[in-house]
């Protein structure tokens, strides 16, 4: 049997990142494991282009338009969803959750680094602290996808 992986390696790809803005304190931790991720196996600072968006909503649909720009490899989505008293957390939550057609429909990876917690302090642990760092694993899945697609 033939096995096709992808791999960690990214020299010369092309990542952008797009983060959700509501939430800051904990999408920039997002941002900083995502970018520090992405640094570490290979991806130049002049590779690295990222995008801000007012909140998790908006993240799908310029998403959407940096993969299909050409400009990109593979995008990871960052943002955090905290459940409060209503059912926003709901809608907000799908609405992120669109980011996966995203991919299908471009042939782009996307990365998910969208938090969706219960509760801040959850989201912190995601983010940086016991549960290490969701941006920086979102990264890692789209730069292994990426490479991949480059094998197939």
């Amino acid at each position: 049997m033939r096995t096709i992986e992808g791999s960690l390696d990214g020299a010369g790809l092309r990542i952008g990142l797009v983060a959700a803005r509501f939430n800051e304190r904990i999408t920039s931790w997002l941002v900083d494991g995502a970018s520090s991720e992405l640094r570490r196996h290979g991806v130049a600072d002049d590779d690295l282009t990222l995008c801000w968006v007012p909140g998790s909503w908006e993240l799908p649909v310029v998403t959407r338009r940096l993969a299909e720009s050409g400009r990109v490899d593979a995008v990871v989505a960052l943002g955090a969803v905290i459940r409060g008293q209503t059912s926003h957390f709901d809608y907000v939550a799908g609405e992120a959750a669109a980011l996966g057609r995203v991919a299908t429909d471009t042939g782009v990876p996307v990365g998910f680094g969208v938090l969706t917690t219960e509760t801040y302090e959850q989201a912190v642990d995601r983010a940086g602290g016991k549960r290490g760092n969701n941006g920086a694993e979102a990264a890692r899945a789209a730069l292994e996808t990426a490479r991949l697609l480059r094998e197939l």
